[in-house]
């Protein structure tokens, strides 16, 4: 076991993990922020995506131990005094929701591409989430969401 210290949506954990420990169960388990999906195992998927220090992961591919210090951020972390981030709120206008299952993923991942590029076009949105699967929209209504709030 080790101990680490996370800051998870602004709240500080002490934890003991066992160094094989994925952050993404650390988070649904220990946390029980179920928000964060498991989908893949395999960083396949994205479903699993959250923000370390402000940058998109795929939190199946990252270790519980190396998250030690850092700032993690997950879809229950977004909203801000009851009030939907500009993305979810944007995702819940333009129905870019069918099953939910990669939503979570793919508004964090959305979060951090936009931050570095907010005037980001439709082409620049489908190739920064070729990295998160949707099996349900067609992504159209998703990059119409982001689109959105990028404008």
């Amino acid at each position: 076991m080790r101990s680490v210290s996370l800051t998870v949506n602004g709240f500080r954990h002490e934890l003991e993990l066992e160094p094989r420990e994925l952050l993404v169960y650390v988070l649904r388990e220990r946390l029980g922020l179920t928000g964060t999906v498991v989908g893949c195992d395999t960083s396949s998927c994205g479903a699993c995506t959250v923000l370390l220090d402000g940058e998109s992961v795929k939190s199946c591919t990252v270790l519980g131990v190396q998250a030690d210090g850092h700032e993690i951020t997950t879809i229950e972390g977004l909203a801000e005094d009851g009030e939907l981030h500009p993305l979810q709120e944007s995702f819940r206008e333009h129905h870019a929701v069918q099953c939910g299952y990669c939503t979570s993923g793919m508004v964090l991942a959305a979060v951090s591409y936009l931050a570095e590029n907010p005037n980001a076009t439709a082409p620049d949105i489908r190739h920064a989430l070729e990295g998160n699967l949707c099996r349900c929209t067609g992504y159209q209504n998703i990059v119409d969401a982001i689109e959105a709030v990028a404008s």
